[in-house]
């Protein structure tokens, strides 16, 4: 097989092992079904023929052996308890960590053999003995079949081009041999051309192979499934007519089982980057677009808008189409962390179950990508925080084995995640003192409990006892945040003290492109995201104090506090005679925004800025309008910060954008 093909070979091995250990924390929590153990062989059995193709030997030799064990557990000769899928998800690790040497080309790795010979002797110590596979060599001689094994006839001539297409013809007859003995081998010559006309590139093998095996017919052809364009491929049993009829039937249960496949094979794997290119340019014609539409109303020619108008909607939804092809369930991110829950709770000695729900939830594969890093503080976190020791839930009458859910869903145009547990909660009164002792806050300083739960996403904040190996060092929490907001998400937190904590974080859709409400501050224009925008109301004569200190108006019996991005952003021009306020959700609360023009909705294709600007605040990226013109896409998580905070509200505004 030619190297071309090894990626694709990792990337499924990948996926196949993350099948693998799900199922096999099914069966180590006592959820032992028919389905999840067929699940792990089928894993198991598709790496070891994958391996054999490409003459991975050692994974093959490794895989079989815990394929043995697993057919012995389908067959209810052995029992799957949690000491047995223990030992099977440390031998699934070795299994990743052989896959990985060949990612790294480190095929080779002497440590990694010892350590899976450790593991195999481990493994068949609990399974009473199964044999090990780890020297397993093709037999070219006569080998007494085991009792009740059927002898297979096999038949194969590969086919001239089968070389030049990146087969490796004996990596098949290596693969024959890990599904049982090879009794006898006899090469086929009859195709061998004069030496003048052999072509060196040519392949003019073929094989007569005896195979004492109990495998299905299906599964021996199945060896050969890669290359069975490019062989000519006969297979039959040494057996008597009863027999053949059976095997008929057989044959005839593998065609439907193909023809199956075939009909639902529908997917197709594509390269990231490239998708990532089909994104850029779908944005690049967004702007495009909105540029047409500018012209052809300067134009005033009534076909010409007609024209853009349905140009503009066919572009809308191959934008939405294309953002749909990086849009993938969460649930498989959500997924990885079973194991860490199980791991991390056996390290610190607590029982702990992981919940899972809006599993089918999408998102922009990028953005979840960036979120498993924050992800993972948090359910750490909730693991050795939240959750109390058995002794202490006990005492508090609650179920001695805690919970930590992860929960998915949509709303608002955006996606939120929740991170929650059934722990102690946080203590309001612990965390403003910590608070006033490091001068975060002023002794006697009102707050809500929102507002005192948000100081542990300040720096270096914990209010931990002792320190652990997973947290109470104050580093985290504050990462957490700032990697949301880099996301143009938001952060929210929820605690009662004895019931739990929830963790809430609001993510945008996608960071491609968004819908956006522009609007304008002199001669300068910004973009809000459409799904903060609650309303527009304009400012009166009554709100503008004369030395512009006002920071909030009335706004239906509420108190609403707003930023002015004139004053934000030191522009030049002078306040308009009118002014509109922009309201704005985020995060669960509510500020407004004064500006002079409403422009209108528009779609923005995001572009990142510069190293040089990085350090702004209330500013997340930048957008060519259709006119050319560059809009500034307001961060709105820092202007809430800004807005809320009193002691920066009043601060210079050169000085309040910078941190």
């Amino acid at each position: 097989m030619t190297d071309s093909a090894l990626p694709t070979f990792i990337a499924e091995s990948r996926e196949l092992l993350r099948e693998m250990e799900a199922a096999l924390l099914e069966c180590e929590q006592g959820e032992t079904g028919a389905e999840a153990v067929n699940s792990i062989f089928r894993a198991a059995h598709t790496i070891k023929g994958s391996s054999g193709l490409f003459g991975l030997d050692g994974i093959v030799a490794f895989t079989h052996v815990v394929e043995s064990v697993l057919d012995r557990v389908r067959a209810n000769t052995l029992q799957m308890d949690r000491t047995l899928a223990a030992i099977l998800l440390e031998c699934r690790d070795h299994i990743e960590h052989l896959v990985n040497a060949v990612a790294d080309g480190k095929s080779d790795d002497i440590q990694l053999a010892t350590k899976g010979e450790g593991l195999l002797q481990k493994l068949t110590a609990r399974a009473g003995g199964v044999g090990s596979a780890m020297t397993h060599t093709i037999a070219t001689t006569p080998v007494a079949p085991a009792a009740g094994r059927e002898h297979w006839q096999i038949n194969v001539q590969f086919h001239t081009e089968v070389l030049r297409n990146g087969m490796d013809p004996l990596s098949f007859i290596r693969y024959l041999g890990t599904l049982g003995d090879i009794v006898a081998l006899k090469s086929l010559t009859e195709r061998l051309p004069a030496v003048e006309e052999f072509d060196a590139e040519g392949c003019y093998l073929g094989f007569e192979i005896e195979l004492a095996s109990s495998e299905s017919q299906e599964r021996i052809e199945a060896a050969f499934e890669f290359v069975r364009e490019d062989c000519t491929l006969q297979v039959r049993p040494q057996a008597p007519a009863a027999q053949e009829v059976a095997a008929e039937k057989r044959e005839v249960d593998a065609k439907e089982s193909k023809a199956t496949k075939s009909s639902d094979g529908r997917s197709l794997r594509v390269d990231g980057d490239k998708l990532d290119k089909l994104i850029d340019l779908i944005g690049e014609l967004v702007t495009a677009g909105a540029t047409t539409t500018i012209t052809a109303r300067k134009a005033g020619l009534s076909e010409l808008n007609e024209s853009t108008l349905r140009l503009a909607r066919l572009v809308e939804e191959v934008r939405d189409q294309a953002l749909k092809l990086r849009m993938v369930q969460i649930g498989p991110t959500f997924s990885r962390f079973q194991r860490i829950v199980r791991d991390v709770a056996r390290e610190i000695g607590k029982e702990i179950r992981l919940e899972i729900g809006g599993a089918e939830t999408e998102l922009d594969k990028t953005l979840i990508e960036s979120i498993t890093d924050p992800l993972t503080h948090l359910v750490r976190n909730a693991i050795d925080h939240g959750i109390e020791t058995a002794e202490v839930r006990r005492a508090r009458g609650k179920n001695v084995e805690g919970v930590v859910r992860l929960d998915a869903y949509h709303d608002s145009g955006s996606v939120v995640i929740e991170v929650a547990d059934d722990g102690g909660g946080l203590k309001r009164e612990r965390i403003v003192a910590k608070a006033i002792e490091r001068g975060l806050i002023a002794d006697g300083s009102s707050l809500t409990d929102s507002e005192a739960f948000a100081l542990i996403f300040e720096p270096g904040f914990s209010t931990a006892e002792q320190v652990t190996n997973l947290s109470g060092r104050g580093v985290g929490m504050d990462v957490v945040k700032r990697n949301v907001n880099a996301l143009r998400g938001t952060v929210e937190l929820d605690s009662k003290e004895g019931e739990g904590t929830t963790v809430r974080i609001r993510l945008p859709l996608t960071l491609a492109i968004i819908d956006g409400f522009l609007v304008g501050v002199g001669n300068s224009s910004f973009v809000i995201p459409l799904e903060l925008v609650e309303e527009c109301v304009e400012l009166g004569d009554e709100h503008r104090s004369p030395d512009g200190d006002q920071r909030y108006i009335n706004l239906r019996g509420a108190v609403l506090p707003f930023v002015r991005l004139r004053e934000m952003f030191s522009l030049r021009s002078s306040a308009s005679r009118r002014e509109s306020i922009v309201v704005i959700r985020c995060a669960g609360q509510r500020i407004g925004i004064v500006v002079d023009d409403l422009l209108g909705e528009m779609q923005a294709v995001i572009k990142p800025l510069s190293r040089l600007f990085s350090r702004i605040r209330g500013i997340g990226g930048s957008t060519i309008l259709g006119t050319g013109q560059l809009a500034l896409i307001l961060d709105v998580t820092s202007l809430l910060d800004l807005c809320l905070n009193t002691r920066q509200a009043h601060t210079a505004p050169r000085r309040a954008l910078m941190d």
